[in-house]
């Protein structure tokens, strides 16, 4: 297996250090997927298990100048490695100002992404910064754990208000309690509420959109039509751990063009964040009331 990829414009560095730095807020390890087409950080999850699951992805042409790689043979050319992500934000702090970066697998002992870092110099002698970040390559016989997850018929689905407000609003509730209430209509209205023994407290979003799938798939030759029972559910109520979606909104250094909830009663929900070439998918399990 070989990969060496390089980042040449100061914009695609300060864009694919935010996209690090969002997942590193979200999970301690991932899985790095690399294939031709496109680079994806993954944590999978468990609904089941009540475990929050993360599909992170952005193509590889958007972000590297050079890109080079060999998966591992010809019927499976893609590489699936085990890192810790803030690892690799550390790396490309020493980025902000650098003339270029490469990422590049190596081999020191263990599996490593070495960073080299070019940074500007005020004689004819380069600076360079070299990070190791080490990894555990994932064998092939594990691949199958770390797919896209499959999307489902959701109930209902709405495009969030923005992320900030929302993020100050479950700030302030998550210590009033351990979960909220999330409350959607398809008149375009969301609320937000925790209920105790002592205190109810309730934030209202009204004028909404409500899309349809064909508006936020990431394939638009793709419609995902509710069934006829579930086009017919006027309004969905869940309860999740606010821990979690504190988390979640908390955690986003990209500020998203749009940000859409997805919510199957019962089981889960489901957060798309669209950004020109980023895709990000949170899973958030329902807590049973």
């Amino acid at each position: 297996m070989r990969f060496r990829g390089k980042l040449m414009d100061i914009e695609c560095i300060q864009h694919f250090t935010r996209v690090v730095s969002t997942v590193s807020k979200l999970a301690k390890t991932c899985t790095l997927k690399i294939d031709r087409s496109n680079v994806y950080f993954i944590l999978p999850g468990s609904v089941v298990s009540g475990d929050i699951s993360i599909w992170c992805e952005l193509p590889q042409c958007h972000i590297f100048t050079e890109f080079n790689m060999e998966g591992l043979s010809e019927d499976a050319d893609e590489i699936f490695l085990e890192l810790t992500p803030e690892n690799i934000v550390k790396a490309m702090k020493s980025a902000r100002n650098a003339k270029w970066v490469k990422m590049k697998l190596t081999n020191k002992h263990i599996p490593c992404i070495t960073f080299e870092v070019e940074l500007p110099s005020l004689t004819n002698l380069p600076r360079t910064v070299i990070h190791d970040v080490p990894v555990c390559v994932i064998p092939r016989r594990s691949w199958a754990e770390f797919q896209e997850p499959k999307l489902t018929d959701f109930d209902i689905s709405i495009y969030m208000p923005p992320l900030k407000v929302v993020k100050n609003i479950v700030d302030r509730m998550k210590h009033l309690g351990n979960f909220v209430m999330l409350s959607v209509n398809r008149n375009g209205e969301m609320t937000l509420k925790v209920e105790t023994d002592l205190v109810s407290v309730s934030t209202h979003f009204y004028n909404l959109t409500c899309p349809n799938s064909r508006s936020w798939s990431k394939d638009p030759s793709v419609t995902r039509t509710p069934t006829q029972s579930r086009h017919q559910i006027k309004s969905v109520e869940v309860r999740v751990n606010i821990q979690k979606l504190a988390q979640f909104v908390s955690s986003q250094q990209v500020v998203p063009q749009k940000v859409v909830c997805n919510i199957h009663a019962n089981r889960t929900v489901h957060f798309l964040l669209l950004h020109n070439d980023v895709t990000l998918q949170y899973f958030l399990p329902v807590v049973s009331m």
